[in-house]
């Protein structure tokens, strides 16, 4: 009798542990593919940027993107657009990203990096660091950039 309990409560803890274990590992695959879209995001915003590429904003930024920017200024996606359209006033010439750290929250994610570069923006010329926060979301099956806020570090 006293084995059968024994085996009985073992099979019950087992039969418990078992889906918890699966679903945990479930949740870390789904992370792990999210970290990779959305680092494939951060990357690819930095080609976009050196190519003048509207057509990653469209893509990629929420419909309702608001962003702040290192200058002072907010930025929507209808304006990240339009800049890019403008060649003769905004033109990135160099830009790299360091130490992104992405990490997910169900369909949020939060991406945080330093970024260094040098572009003519509305015209001005800057070249300077900033470290950046970008909240994205999962939208229809895809990620995208609903808010971010940038600063220049000193």
């Amino acid at each position: 009798m006293k084995k059968s309990f024994v085996a009985f409560g073992l099979t019950l803890i087992v039969a418990v542990a078992a889906p918890l274990l699966l679903l945990g590992q479930a949740a870390k695959s789904a992370d792990a593919d999210a970290i990779a879209a959305i680092t494939k995001i951060e990357n690819d915003g930095i080609k976009a940027a050196l190519a003048n590429d509207g057509t990653f904003y469209e893509k990629n930024y929420a419909a309702d993107f608001t962003g702040g920017t290192s200058r002072g200024t907010w930025d929507t996606r209808p304006s990240v657009i339009a800049d890019t359209k403008d060649v003769k006033n905004n033109k990135t010439t160099s830009q790299d990203l360091k130490e992104l750290k992405v990490r997910v929250h169900g369909d949020v994610a939060i991406a945080t990096y330093k970024s260094t570069y040098d572009a003519l923006i509305q015209g001005t010329r800057y070249a300077r660091t900033i470290i950046c926060t970008d909240t994205f979301q999962q939208q229809g099956g895809a990620w995208k950039l609903m808010a971010d806020h940038c600063s220049q570090t000193k």
